[in-house]
């Protein structure tokens, strides 16, 4: 798929994967690996953004991913996240689609809400939210409208 049918269709919780197509190299190659795992990799959709102007500059519409998180003894240190223009060649897959029912924990109201945490119920975003100050945050179900849009994937994009 192209990045315009993740930002059309993909809801916000989905794990989505991106390749540039390119084989695998053996893990005994650690350096190519590596480029190759910047290129090909997956992650959970957080945010999309429209497209916007800063000045007399316009950018592109763009959606983020959450890769991973680094630390230890349950502190996260560094939190990656990549951001795809819906002008980028890789070629994305929707992994995984939030389940119905399951809520997302958004930092704050608006288009520009970015996802903190998906939880499997309301209580348990409720529950995470005293773990976790958020004092703008907000709940938001994923309904079946939402995560039935499967046909979508056979589509060639």
């Amino acid at each position: 798929m192209s990045a315009h049918t993740i930002f059309d269709n993909a809801p916000i919780g989905s794990i989505i994967a991106w390749s540039d197509g390119t084989p695998q190299p053996p893990a005994r190659f650690r350096k190519k690996l590596a480029a190759w795992q910047s290129s090909n990799s997956r992650g959970r959709l957080i945010r999309k953004q429209g497209g916007r102007g800063v000045g007399n500059v316009l950018l592109s519409a763009c959606f983020t991913l959450h890769e991973a998180d680094y630390g230890a003894s349950g502190v996260v240190a560094i939190r990656v996240h990549r951001t795809f223009s819906l002008d980028s060649k890789l070629r994305f897959t929707i992994v995984e689609r939030p389940a119905i029912g399951s809520v997302r924990v958004l930092d704050r109201a608006g288009d520009d809400a970015e996802l903190v945490y998906l939880a499997t119920n309301e209580a348990d975003a409720k529950e995470w939210l005293t773990r976790h100050g958020y004092p703008g945050a907000v709940l938001q179900e994923v309904t079946a409208d939402e995560v039935g849009a499967d046909a979508v994937e056979g589509r060639a994009a």
